[in-house]
């Protein structure tokens, strides 16, 4: 979540005119995320976060908002998109798609505890659950072809020893063919500040703009190399073992998951690694936005290589 566009509070109240949420009371913007632009919107009927979609293919909104009034009915905490009066969910506003959603009592957790990496595996479960019966899907851009293309484009900027560990690693990953393990909607995102928690402890999910059709174990892969890593780069054994059996509680893994586990792992670190890069190299201009740390992300995966065998015990 970024602001790239600004919205003024009268461009903010004309929107609301397709809308029937009340009068507009307070509009801010917000800084994390580095996607879309964002604003908390309160009106006299309650608290919403207005989404201006910057950078994703309008073609492919319905699916992303779709999902979250899919698994808002379907047993999962996640921002419910409102209708426009004419039972439109995406509008525009300043010439770009604009949707209105809930927004979620909360507050993230930074240092995740054993329980919670327990809660959060158990959320990420019933998502991919109650996506099974989502009737659309998407393609996951970020997948192989966007792993070894965006290599290339950023290699004239990145050392020699970080071109060669990306060269080696997407070698690796094109050893592997993940045609054999289960597939669904994935999360994609599914780090520790995209949980909310309120004040009885029940975890709410946002920002799934990331979420597409692949593999699932990946999806828990891309959640433990966050809600489990230390911050040197290495991962905790008993977060890991807390939020595998959290989402075994739900639907449990499968034995070709468990066997592909360190390379999901590796794949994980190696796609937040090259988009962290991306955003650091190729900045785009925005009012507001927090970058993310990519050198954590190389450490991380220079730690998966280096402790394979560790690794496959951390599902147990």
């Amino acid at each position: 979540m970024s602001v790239f566009t600004p919205v003024s509070p009268d461009e903010a109240r004309a929107f609301l005119k397709h809308y029937t949420l009340g009068e507009l009371e307070s509009l801010e913007g917000i800084a994390q995320g580095v996607e879309n632009t964002n604003y908390f919107l309160t009106t006299t009927t309650g608290d919403y976060v207005l989404t201006l979609f910057e950078h994703i293919p309008r073609e492919d909104l319905p699916f992303y908002i779709g999902l979250m009034d899919h698994l808002a009915h379907h047993e999962v905490t996640c921002p419910a998109p409102m209708r426009m009066d004419d039972g439109r969910m995406l509008g525009e506003l300043n010439a770009k798609p604009a949707v209105i959603v809930t927004k979620l009592p909360g507050t993230p957790r930074p240092r995740p505890t054993v329980e919670d990496c327990r809660d959060a595996g158990r959320i990420l479960a019933q998502v991919h659950v109650a996506g099974v019966e989502y009737d659309a899907s998407l393609e996951n851009w970020r997948g192989r072809e966007w792993r070894e293309g965006f290599a290339q484009k950023v290699a004239p900027r990145l050392s020699r020893e970080e071109n060669a560990l990306i060269e080696s690693e997407n070698q690796y990953q094109a050893m592997y063919d993940d045609h054999v393990l289960p597939v669904g909607i994935i999360h994609g995102d599914y780090f520790h500040d995209n949980v909310l928690w309120d004040d009885e402890g029940n975890g709410g999910v946002i920002d799934f703009y990331f979420a597409c059709d692949d593999v699932l174990v990946y999806d828990i892969a891309i959640a433990v190399n966050d809600w489990c890593a230390n911050a040197d780069g290495t991962l905790d054994g008993e977060r890991a073992h807390a939020f595998a059996r959290g989402y075994h509680e739900r639907r449990p893994l499968e034995t070709l998951e468990r066997e592909l586990w360190p390379v999901m792992l590796r794949r994980a670190a190696l796609r937040t690694w090259l988009g962290r890069l991306g955003y650091n190299h190729f900045p785009r201009e925005s009012e507001m936005t927090i970058p993310k740390d990519h050198a954590f992300s190389r450490r991380l995966l220079e730690h998966h290589i280096s402790h394979a065998r560790e690794l496959e015990d951390t599902l147990e």
